[in-house]
Protein backbone atom coordinates (compact mmCIF):
# COMPACT_ATOMS: atom_id res chain seq x y z
CA UNK A 1 0.00 0.00 0.00
CA UNK A 2 1.38 3.13 -0.88
CA UNK A 3 1.94 6.17 1.19
CA UNK A 4 -0.76 9.10 1.64
CA UNK A 5 -0.64 12.55 0.24
CA UNK A 6 0.51 15.20 2.31
CA UNK A 7 -2.60 17.01 1.82
CA UNK A 8 -4.68 13.41 2.41
CA UNK A 9 -2.44 13.13 5.34
CA UNK A 10 -4.07 16.47 6.68
CA UNK A 11 -7.78 15.32 5.87
CA UNK A 12 -7.32 12.29 7.86
CA UNK A 13 -6.15 14.33 10.52
CA UNK A 14 -8.86 16.94 10.50
CA UNK A 15 -11.61 13.40 9.99
CA UNK A 16 -10.38 11.79 13.30
CA UNK A 17 -10.19 15.37 15.20
CA UNK A 18 -13.72 15.90 13.52
CA UNK A 19 -14.85 12.14 14.94
CA UNK A 20 -13.23 12.49 18.43
CA UNK A 21 -14.80 16.30 19.03
CA UNK A 22 -18.34 14.45 18.88
CA UNK A 23 -17.32 10.80 20.56
CA UNK A 24 -15.60 12.44 23.51
CA UNK A 25 -18.92 14.85 23.64
CA UNK A 26 -21.16 11.94 23.25
CA UNK A 27 -19.76 8.69 25.18
CA UNK A 28 -16.53 10.42 27.14
CA UNK A 29 -12.72 10.85 26.48
CA UNK A 30 -12.85 7.02 27.54
CA UNK A 31 -13.42 5.91 24.12
CA UNK A 32 -11.05 3.61 22.57
CA UNK A 33 -8.82 4.73 19.44
CA UNK A 34 -10.23 1.61 17.27
CA UNK A 35 -13.85 3.50 18.16
CA UNK A 36 -12.61 6.77 17.26
CA UNK A 37 -10.50 5.92 13.99
CA UNK A 38 -14.16 3.93 12.80
CA UNK A 39 -16.13 6.49 13.46
CA UNK A 40 -13.45 8.62 10.87
CA UNK A 41 -13.42 6.08 8.06
CA UNK A 42 -9.92 4.87 9.06
CA UNK A 43 -7.86 2.33 10.24
CA UNK A 44 -6.67 1.88 13.89
CA UNK A 45 -2.95 1.49 12.38
CA UNK A 46 -3.48 5.19 11.34
CA UNK A 47 -3.66 6.45 14.02
CA UNK A 48 -0.13 7.07 15.55
CA UNK A 49 0.54 8.00 12.03
CA UNK A 50 -1.19 11.55 13.33
CA UNK A 51 -1.21 11.48 17.10
CA UNK A 52 1.64 10.85 19.20
CA UNK A 53 -0.67 9.60 21.75
CA UNK A 54 -4.40 9.58 22.65
CA UNK A 55 -3.50 12.48 25.48
CA UNK A 56 -2.99 14.38 22.44
CA UNK A 57 -6.09 13.72 20.60
CA UNK A 58 -8.00 14.96 23.64
CA UNK A 59 -6.07 18.14 23.66
CA UNK A 60 -6.74 19.01 19.73
CA UNK A 61 -10.45 17.57 19.94
CA UNK A 62 -11.15 20.10 23.24
CA UNK A 63 -9.78 22.65 21.61
CA UNK A 64 -11.71 22.03 17.80
CA UNK A 65 -14.98 21.67 20.21
CA UNK A 66 -14.71 25.01 21.97
CA UNK A 67 -13.38 26.76 19.10
CA UNK A 68 -17.33 25.54 17.25
CA UNK A 69 -18.65 27.18 20.45
CA UNK A 70 -16.91 30.09 19.51
CA UNK A 71 -17.99 30.04 16.20
CA UNK A 72 -21.98 29.76 17.07
CA UNK A 73 -21.68 32.41 19.31
CA UNK A 74 -20.14 34.66 16.36
CA UNK A 75 -22.23 33.59 13.51
CA UNK A 76 -25.51 34.97 16.39
CA UNK A 77 -23.68 37.98 16.25
CA UNK A 78 -23.75 38.40 12.92
CA UNK A 79 -27.36 37.33 12.61
CA UNK A 80 -28.16 39.90 15.68
CA UNK A 81 -26.37 43.24 13.72
CA UNK A 82 -23.83 42.43 16.58
CA UNK A 83 -26.55 43.43 19.35
CA UNK A 84 -24.97 40.97 22.14
CA UNK A 85 -27.94 40.80 23.93
CA UNK A 86 -29.86 39.75 21.23
CA UNK A 87 -27.52 37.11 20.18
CA UNK A 88 -26.89 36.06 24.39
CA UNK A 89 -31.02 35.23 24.16
CA UNK A 90 -31.02 33.42 21.20
CA UNK A 91 -27.99 30.93 22.55
CA UNK A 92 -29.63 30.71 25.46
CA UNK A 93 -32.70 29.64 24.31
CA UNK A 94 -30.40 27.02 21.57
CA UNK A 95 -29.18 25.60 24.34
CA UNK A 96 -31.38 24.91 26.68
CA UNK A 97 -33.61 23.25 24.22
CA UNK A 98 -34.73 19.79 23.89
CA UNK A 99 -32.63 19.68 20.61
CA UNK A 100 -29.50 20.48 22.45
CA UNK A 101 -30.13 17.84 25.16
CA UNK A 102 -30.92 15.51 22.82
CA UNK A 103 -27.53 16.03 20.44
CA UNK A 104 -24.35 15.40 22.71
CA UNK A 105 -21.98 14.94 20.48
CA UNK A 106 -22.75 18.24 18.32
CA UNK A 107 -23.40 19.99 21.96
CA UNK A 108 -21.53 22.42 24.39
CA UNK A 109 -17.93 21.20 25.27
CA UNK A 110 -18.44 22.50 28.44
CA UNK A 111 -21.28 20.56 29.68
CA UNK A 112 -20.15 17.01 27.76
CA UNK A 113 -16.42 16.98 28.89
CA UNK A 114 -16.68 18.47 32.61
CA UNK A 115 -16.49 15.06 34.38
CA UNK A 116 -13.41 14.11 32.09
CA UNK A 117 -11.79 16.89 32.57
CA UNK A 118 -12.36 16.69 36.03
CA UNK A 119 -10.55 13.94 36.28
CA UNK A 120 -7.58 14.95 33.63
CA UNK A 121 -4.21 15.91 35.94
CA UNK A 122 -4.38 19.01 36.18
CA UNK A 123 -1.12 20.20 33.74
CA UNK A 124 -2.76 18.47 31.12
CA UNK A 125 -3.12 20.88 27.78
CA UNK A 126 -7.21 20.00 27.49
CA UNK A 127 -7.19 20.78 30.97
CA UNK A 128 -6.22 24.47 30.16
CA UNK A 129 -8.07 24.59 26.71
CA UNK A 130 -11.36 23.74 28.58
CA UNK A 131 -10.63 25.91 31.12
CA UNK A 132 -10.06 29.06 29.02
CA UNK A 133 -13.28 28.21 27.08
CA UNK A 134 -15.41 27.85 29.81
CA UNK A 135 -13.31 31.76 31.17
CA UNK A 136 -14.63 33.25 27.55
CA UNK A 137 -18.09 31.46 27.48
CA UNK A 138 -18.77 32.78 30.64
CA UNK A 139 -17.46 36.14 30.12
CA UNK A 140 -19.31 35.95 26.76
CA UNK A 141 -22.79 35.36 28.81
CA UNK A 142 -21.93 38.55 31.11
CA UNK A 143 -24.65 41.68 31.09
CA UNK A 144 -24.81 44.54 33.06
CA UNK A 145 -26.97 42.77 35.34
CA UNK A 146 -25.62 39.13 35.45
CA UNK A 147 -22.86 37.59 36.24
CA UNK A 148 -21.56 35.42 33.21
CA UNK A 149 -20.25 32.76 35.28
CA UNK A 150 -23.69 32.05 37.04
CA UNK A 151 -25.27 32.46 33.85
CA UNK A 152 -23.16 29.59 32.37
CA UNK A 153 -23.74 27.66 35.66
CA UNK A 154 -27.22 27.54 35.68
CA UNK A 155 -27.53 26.83 31.67
CA UNK A 156 -24.43 23.92 32.04
CA UNK A 157 -26.38 22.72 35.23
CA UNK A 158 -29.77 22.70 33.43
CA UNK A 159 -28.58 20.99 30.49
CA UNK A 160 -26.82 18.11 32.60
CA UNK A 161 -29.45 17.31 34.85
CA UNK A 162 -32.09 17.62 31.84
CA UNK A 163 -29.87 14.87 30.00
CA UNK A 164 -29.37 13.00 33.22
CA UNK A 165 -33.51 12.87 33.53
CA UNK A 166 -34.25 12.96 29.74
CA UNK A 167 -37.06 9.86 29.84
CA UNK A 168 -39.11 12.11 32.89
CA UNK A 169 -41.20 15.18 32.62
CA UNK A 170 -38.69 17.11 35.14
CA UNK A 171 -35.98 17.06 31.90
CA UNK A 172 -38.00 19.65 30.10
CA UNK A 173 -39.11 21.53 33.50
CA UNK A 174 -35.57 22.12 34.45
CA UNK A 175 -34.71 23.51 30.81
CA UNK A 176 -37.90 25.45 30.99
CA UNK A 177 -37.02 27.14 34.39
CA UNK A 178 -33.42 27.59 33.71
CA UNK A 179 -34.67 28.92 30.73
CA UNK A 180 -37.00 31.57 32.48
CA UNK A 181 -34.32 32.74 35.31
CA UNK A 182 -31.94 33.89 32.26
CA UNK A 183 -34.45 35.24 30.23
CA UNK A 184 -33.72 39.21 29.94
CA UNK A 185 -36.27 41.66 29.59
CA UNK A 186 -34.92 44.57 26.86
Amino acid sequence: MGRVSKAQAEENRRRVVEAASRLFREQGTQVSVTDLMKAAGLTHGGFYKQFVSKEALVDEATAHAFDGLTRLRDEGLKRHGGQRGAAQQELIDTYLSIEHRDSAADGCPAAALAADMAREPGDREARRVYAEGVGEFAEWLATEDQDGIARLCTMLGALVLARATKDSPLSEEILTAARAALTTTS
